[in-house]
């Protein structure tokens, strides 16, 4: 097959937990039991039309793996150009916490400025092919921004819910993109119960986990982190965790990869990683639980992650157990340190959401549970730039305009 053709190898959706099998070609939300659904793929079919060669010889953007997406229709896809973050080796802050081979795959190099684009360019690119004009969600903030920017791309009105405390920035790229914007004073489960009004009014709901097909650009991280290694995986990969979306979707793609014989060996250890002031999947993982029960007076300064209670809560769970990975709560005063630490070591303005995993791994270097020889991966998921609230600046000092600069002290 030449390396340029589009092919979807989609065959059905399939309840998470259940294994009930929907149609894939009609607009579906959830199971009929209230679980997320998940798209499942001919992998045989996908292995006799693309090899790991021919994928290496496409364009670098997130529609090179297209044979494990949902988007049938080349038409149908809407870009900005995803994808293909770069993996960034962080020496200087890894060694400080005993983990030399850390490394960083920024996401805050996507469109947007979030990893939220890769979940928007497949979600938006499927409603369109499936037929849907308007879609509703609620949001953290940067899911928003980024779905809103590729609806107006795609044509497609756009209704978006979201706290007042969430980042200013993605409220005027919603309102640049033309999306009507709401706010609600709360958390994201009230701006949820918000959407819902408009999905009954005939939105589409495109809510965290709410449509099959946001998962499907999120488990691109978890290709291209192997693609990248050269088809291998890291011994371990540290995600920050709200609704989960990125870490079942880096879990499905390991799986898929694993299936296909493009990957070999031991899986990568998944951690999820939560703040103190909202760690539900902590809390039930420690306890042992398989779903996690709604955390009260959720706070903290990585707003993404600020998720109290999330549907996909067992298959987070799941994917942290099964690979041998952990679960860990992090102080807002270790994210915001490790963040400055970061950017003055590397360069890297990593956001809250991003910094938060810094603050793990140092974290587990110091219980043990790393030993400091692993090859560690976090993912930052998005530019520190949207959240400039969160990083106390002292001045400089005022010059006159002719001043001179005495530098003999320095």
């Amino acid at each position: 097959m030449r390396t340029d053709e589009w092919t979807s190898t989609l065959s059905h959706l399939e309840c998470a937990r259940h294994g009930t099998r929907y149609e894939a070609d009609e607009p579906h939300n959830l199971c009929e039991c209230g679980s997320p659904l998940l798209a499942r793929y001919d992998l045989d079919r996908a292995a006799r039309a693309v090899s790991t060669s021919d994928i290496t010889g496409r364009p670098g953007d997130l529609w090179r793996y297209r044979e494990l997406l949902p988007v049938r229709d080349r038409a149908n896809a809407v870009t900005f150009g995803e994808g293909m973050t770069p993996i960034l080796p962080l020496p200087g802050y890894g060694a400080g916490v005993g983990v030399p081979n850390l490394a960083a795959k920024d996401e805050g190099m996507l469109p947007t400025g979030s990893f939220k684009a890769r979940g928007a360019a497949v979600g938006v690119s499927r409603a369109r092919e499936l037929g849907i004009e308007r879609i509703a969600m609620p949001t953290n903030g940067n899911a928003g921004a980024a779905w809103a920017t590729y609806a107006a791309r795609a044509g497609m009105g756009a209704l978006v819910v979201m706290p007042t405390d969430a980042p200013p920035v993605t409220r005027l790229e919603c309102a640049l993109a033309g999306a009507r914007l709401y706010l609600v004073d709360g958390l994201i489960g009230d701006a949820g119960a918000l959407a819902a009004q408009a999905v009954a009014d005939g939105w589409f709901d495109t809510a965290t986990l709410k449509e099959p097909y946001r998962i499907e650009g999120k488990k691109t991280m978890g290709v291209e982190i192997v693609e990248q290694l050269g088809w291998r995986a890291p011994d371990v990969i540290v995600y920050p965790t709200g609704g989960g979306v990125g870490l079942i979707g880096i879990r499905k793609a390991l799986d898929e990869l694993f299936a296909l014989g493009w990957l070999t060996g031991a899986p990568p250890r998944l951690v999820a990683v939560q703040s103190t002031g909202c760690a539900p999947i902590v809390r039930a993982y420690e306890q042992g639980a398989d779903t996690a029960e709604p955390w009260a007076d959720a706070r903290t300064v990585a707003f993404g992650i600020n998720v109290a209670s999330a549907l996909g809560d067992f298959l987070v769970l799941d994917a942290v157990r099964e690979t041998g990975g952990t679960a860990i709560a992090v102080d807002d005063a270790d994210i915001l340190a490790a963040q400055a630490a970061c950017a003055a070591a590397e360069g890297l303005f990593m956001c809250p959401e991003g910094a938060a995993t810094l603050a793990a791994v140092a974290r587990l270097r110091e219980s043990g549970w790393l030993d400091g020889d692993e090859e560690v991966v976090v993912l930052n998921t998005g530019s520190g730039l949207k959240y400039p609230h969160t990083v106390p600046v002292e001045e400089p000092p005022a010059l006159a305009r002719d001043a001179v600069l005495d530098l003999g002290a320095i």
